[in-house]
């Protein structure tokens, strides 16, 4: 599996080590990257998704995965979670028709 967040995109990051002397060699920054469940409130179920720290503060902030599924933008979702949210949207659409 990549190490990539699902939600958010964030991936790896490369950049330099500099040493006092201002030598500079090269290393890489890795997203905090766990698999933490989470539940759908409109679905009712739980899903696992590997998804960054900082990913998961915003999801909480938005008021669970639903709310930030609706309003992520396509191109930073895995296929998983936009599958994941074109299911949430039809369902929300059909208990608000």
């Amino acid at each position: 599996m990549s190490r990539r967040c699902e939600l958010t995109g964030k991936t790896l990051q490369v950049g330099h080590n500099v040493s006092h002397a201002n030598n500079k060699t090269k290393r890489v920054f890795r997203p905090n990257l766990q698999v933490i469940s989470l539940a759908s409130d409109s679905l009712k179920q739980i899903y696992k998704l590997k998804i960054s720290m900082n990913a998961l503060r915003s999801v909480d902030k938005l008021g669970g995965l639903d709310a930030f599924l609706l309003k992520a933008s396509d191109a930073t979702l895995s296929p998983k979670a936009l599958k994941l949210k074109r299911q949430v949207a039809k369902k929300v659409a059909a208990t608000a028709a």
